[in-house]
């Protein structure tokens, strides 16, 4: 079983990502090719003077995989309560993990499809956001949302901020009290 299963391969998921494997949390992203990111051109993202969205997204996942989470190039259709956790299920395959993160970005469709509370956009051409509390927590016990999803603005340096601190919060529950990761010069 994954400890957090990441629904979304944006900057949102896969900085949440980062954070969840360098934790040495079990991490599972989903992610189905679809990132607004994949299509932008970013001159806004501190320390980098410029960049593609596609060489953004590459050097994200680079990173979540050095720590040792594991990517499924698939759509999820649907997610499940099962035990203390949920099946997270694609087309094809099946997966069970104990929190689910939600980074879809625009996509509501399958927060709408499992029960998540939505709420009126809060960006332009947003229609609607899943409804989180302040740590990114839905209306569903061990679901979670972080990005454009969850209302934050649809820049990337601020996806990737919630996403991290969504993931820093699923962990501090994981373990039971706060977690901080700060790595030192040696």
């Amino acid at each position: 079983m994954y400890e957090i299963a990441i629904i979304g391969g944006g900057p949102a998921g896969v900085s949440a990502a980062i954070f969840a494997a360098k934790a040495g949390k079990k991490t599972l992203v989903f992610d189905s090719g679809k990132s607004m990111t994949a299509r932008a051109w970013i001159e806004n993202h501190y320390g980098v003077a410029e960049t593609t969205g596609p060489a953004l997204l590459e050097t994200g996942r680079n990173q979540a995989t050095k720590f040792g989470a594991e990517f499924v190039t698939d759509a999820v259709v649907d997610i499940t309560p099962e035990g203390e956790g949920f099946v997270v299920k694609t087309e094809g395959q099946e997966f069970q993990a104990k929190h689910v993160l939600i980074a879809t970005g625009a996509l509501t469709d399958l927060a709408e499809k499992v029960g998540l509370n939505l709420v009126p956009g809060t960006e332009p051409r947003i229609k609607s956001n899943i409804e989180v509390d302040k740590d990114g927590r839905t209306n569903v016990k061990g679901i979670w949302a972080a990005g454009t999803v969850a209302g934050v603005s649809v820049h990337t340096i601020i996806t990737a901020g919630h996403g991290a601190a969504v993931a820093i919060n699923i962990i501090s529950e994981l373990n039971g009290e706060r977690y901080v990761d700060h790595d030192v010069l040696k």
